[in-house]
């Protein structure tokens, strides 16, 4: 037996220090938190895509009583911006969340599915998309999906 150890790398940043474009996808995401369905979590989340053409797609999260019928912010964010723009590549995507009315102290991360969709979207341009986790308390920015999804299932894991 051997073991392999799997490292991820990423920014911490306070708003200021973000760069004027990525402060825009972040106030955006928070924005979206207001608009959120959730009268059973109460956990409000929004998410921002920016496109390569500057462009900015927004979304959150809206539950469901079926529960798993309902759907996360990024997913939301991501399938309108690509069915309203299915040439247009994801340069980043911002994520923000509240509870109690209050945003978070530090970074969520997104679920499971979120990062298979981001990750497939990531692959389908073949270019890498930046992910923005906001938190009061700090920032925290990978520079591609794959960052925060290691060993991941893609359209080559299907091939003999």
């Amino acid at each position: 037996m051997k073991k392999q150890q799997i490292n991820t790398e990423f920014s911490v940043y306070t708003f200021s220090e973000l760069p004027e474009n990525y402060q825009q996808l972040l106030v955006k995401a928070k924005e979206q938190t207001a608009n959120a369905y959730v009268p059973y979590s109460h956990f409000s989340v929004g998410a921002a895509v920016l496109l390569e053409n500057g462009e900015i797609f927004a979304g959150n999260n809206q539950e469901n009583a079926a529960y798993p019928s309902g759907l996360c912010a990024e997913r939301v964010a991501l399938f309108y911006a690509n069915a309203q723009r299915p040439e247009i590549p994801v340069r980043a995507l911002a994520i923000a969340a509240k509870t109690n009315g209050e945003f978070v102290e530090n970074p969520i991360s997104p679920c499971g599915a979120c990062r298979q969709v981001m990750l497939e979207t990531e692959t389908r341009f073949a270019k890498p998309i930046s992910l923005l986790l906001y938190g009061k308390n700090e920032i925290y920015v990978f520079d591609r999906v794959t960052d925060i999804l290691p060993l991941s299932f893609t359209e080559a894991s299907m091939k003999k």
